[in-house]
């Protein structure tokens, strides 16, 4: 994080002084940057091939983001040295903040068309996540809504109908299945990493608080009834000993450890290869909500990443064109798909007569794409990092540990966010 900091500070003396020289990389190409990821790479080079020879604008040149500590390193190694490609993928919510702050990405809502785009592919509810200030400087590629996991064959030895729904379902479940350091009726914390709060605490936030952002107009608002709410139920399933923080193994769901784990859709194509038989019986459902709350679809997170088109480029239209291109053809949606296996980011999966064949033919993968319009990102602040690791902290741990009421949790970790965001 600190090696993050010191190039953004680099990064916001070149944009203030203007030292980084000419705008631009200079060549006649639209230069396009994608992740090191042989599927999405198989994507996109075939879409700027049809592109390049469709005689529709710039010609683009497409490469992986250059090899470093992580994609967001290379990147603003790129933006501290003015070497920034026109169009960048790869970039998650929080890192989309901190290109935002720093004042080196383009506002795509100012582009024409933007909101024509927007809407052919239904993705209004989907972009109000995305919005800083009335802004939107990232427009999401893909979507991977996290759900729940079940064993449906030991649910259904139990007797237990359809899949856990409510916090007092999974109670229910417990009573019956649970046996303190043997088996668990869920795996409720993902882990102890700061990105593990996307998989547990953030999830289940966004479930019981209909899509309610955790921080509000720069402030962390979770120490509301909501959010001390979903942090009771972490607590019970632990003190109870229905839950664990200290799972040895990745595959507990498939060895019957724990019944339920929240995954997603990249952990399909494992299942089916490793445990065959296994996956005939799982069952996926919603993110568990408080008993009172009536909704077949609760919001859940969206591991979901998008594009940038950076304010050095001296061709913003033309990377616009082409950007607005891709995303209007539904064909190239269902190519993506095709090759990926993730949800493009958009709200008529379930709808629209081209992914009907593909969701035919996989009826889990369908399950993913009912909640991708109701899956919202991480919340878009730059010091993502930082915030989890002191929702881990001041909130998580204690819980777990006892050493801490969950009002008390709560009140610190919020406390502490907001101290984070105001330096």
């Amino acid at each position: 994080m600190k090696k993050i900091f010191w190039l953004l500070t680099v990064a916001i003396t070149i944009v203030l002084t203007g030292c980084g020289g000419s705008k631009g990389n200079g060549n006649e190409k639209l230069q396009l940057w994608i992740a090191p990821n042989q599927t999405q790479e198989e994507f996109w080079n075939e879409v700027v091939k049809e592109w390049n020879q469709s005689g529709n604008g710039l010609q683009v040149e497409v490469k992986t983001i250059p090899a470093a500590g992580s994609s967001e390193e290379a990147i603003m190694n790129a933006v501290a040295s003015d070497t920034a490609p026109d169009i960048s993928t790869n970039i998650f919510s929080g890192f989309g903040a901190q290109l935002f702050d720093l004042g080196v990405v383009k506002n795509l809502n100012e582009f024409d068309q933007y909101n024509e785009l927007i809407a052919t592919r239904k993705m209004e509810n989907i972009m109000k996540a995305w919005t800083i200030n009335g802004e939107t400087p990232v427009l999401p590629v893909y979507s991977n809504p996290v759900l729940l996991w079940w064993r449906g064959d030991i649910l259904e030895e139990l007797g237990f109908e359809g899949v856990p729904k409510t916090y007092d379902d999974i109670y229910k479940l417990s009573e019956m299945y649970a046996k303190p350091n043997k088996r668990y009726a869920v795996k409720v914390l993902a882990g102890k990493n700061w990105w593990d709060r996307w998989f547990d605490y953030i999830s289940y936030y966004y479930a019981a608080s209909n899509g309610g952002a955790y921080i509000v107009n720069g402030k962390a608002i979770f120490n509301n009834e909501t959010g001390k709410e979903v942090a009771k139920y972490i607590e019970k399933m632990h003190t109870k000993g229905w839950s664990s923080a200290n799972f040895g193994t990745s595959n507990i769901f498939f060895e019957g450890t724990v019944l339920g784990e929240v995954k997603g859709p990249w952990d399909l194509a494992y299942g089916r290869t490793q445990y065959p038989e296994i996956m005939k019986t799982v069952k996926i459902g919603p993110m568990l909500v408080p008993s009172g709350i009536k909704t077949e679809k609760p919001y859940t997170l969206a591991d979901s990443k998008g594009l940038v088109i950076f304010k050095s480029s001296k061709h913003p239209k033309e990377a616009w064109e082409f950007v607005k291109w891709v995303f209007e053809k539904d064909e190239l949606s269902k190519l993506w798909l095709e090759k990926t296996g993730m949800p493009p980011a958009r709200g008529d999966l379930t709808t629209n007569s081209i992914f009907a064949e593909f969701y035919k033919k996989d009826k889990k993968a369908a399950e993913y794409a009912k909640y991708v319009d109701v899956a919202m990102p991480p919340a878009m602040q730059e010091n993502t990092i930082d915030i989890q690791q002191a929702m881990t902290s001041e909130m998580i741990e204690p819980i777990v540990l006892k050493t801490k009421t969950v009002s008390e949790a709560v009140d610190s970790a919020v406390k502490a966010i907001n101290n984070i965001i105001e330096k």
